[in-house]
């Protein structure tokens, strides 16, 4: 017997919880290190390809291209583990000094998100040093399953999400530097988990790990049960999701139907 997923039914994910550096061949090298084999996606968090560095720090010198080194280093690690792989990196905008907050996403699949939402929050600029992406929902088919992109901070607005489900997402994906803090792993377990049961879609979200980031990567399924979720030191989650857990939640809370607004 085959011990493949049939991509119909389910989708094989990894999340790795893994901290970047602040040496960007580093980073690429540790895509190829960490990446695992045998999972039809594969997740690492936001900024992988570089770390914000200390706050307010400008990330534009280690802003690329969408072909340039870090997305061809996810694109050849994809194909060479047979599946896809997303990433964060740095992408250069039309305003030299205030790149976008980009995925990557590349191997069986293709598709770029621009981070929607950038985080001037607990006393923190992103929008300083960052340009806003366009506001559209980012879904891609990754082995026969619709996957909605988004990043950190974009967690804490519904209305993304909800486009994203709008447009056929069944799993959301969230790749994030998530700042430890006072109530921060309480309000990333809570918004996780709300993104998920508010639209009966799965969520996996995928943090840095700490001390500096808060970790706890997680993958909640559409009723809001939490399959698997990580601590905050650095390791390696698998799961598989199973699209009749999907079919079964949105037939047990047809939520989505019984919108009014």
């Amino acid at each position: 017997m085959s011990n493949v997923a049939d991509p119909a039914v389910r989708l094989r994910l990894a999340l790795v919880q893994a901290a970047s550096g602040l040496e960007p061949a580093d980073n690429r090298a540790a895509l190829d290190r960490l990446a695992p084999t045998g999972h039809d996606l594969v997740i690492f968090p936001e900024a992988f390809a570089r770390d914000f560095g200390d706050a307010g720090s400008d990330v534009s010198g280690y802003a690329e291209e969408l072909d340039g080194p870090f997305a061809a280093e996810v694109a050849r690690v994809a194909d060479d583990r047979g599946g896809a792989v997303v990433a964060g990196m740095f992408e250069r905008s039309d305003d030299p000094e205030r790149p976008f907050n980009t995925l990557v996403l590349r191997g069986s699949a293709e598709a770029s998100y621009r981070k929607v939402h950038l985080y001037d929050s607990f006393g923190y600029r992103e929008s300083d040093r960052l340009t806003a992406g366009p506001i559209q929902p980012t879904v891609v088919d990754v082995a026969g399953w619709r996957v909605g992109l988004m990043t950190c901070y974009d967690l804490r607005f519904p209305e993304l999400a909800r486009r994203l489900v709008d447009a056929g997402a069944e799993l959301i994906v969230v790749p994030a530097a998530w700042v430890a803090g006072e109530r921060k792993v309480h309000h990333w377990r809570t918004l996780v988990t709300a993104r998920a049961i508010e639209n009966t879609v799965f969520v996996a979200a995928v943090g840095q790990p700490g001390p500096r980031y808060t970790g706890h990567s997680m993958v909640v399924d559409p009723l809001g049960d939490v399959l698997v979720e990580a601590g905050d030191d650095p390791t390696e989650l698998a799961v598989e999701i199973e699209r009749e857990t999907l079919d079964a939640a949105r037939r047990t809370n047809p939520s989505l139907a019984n919108r009014r607004l």
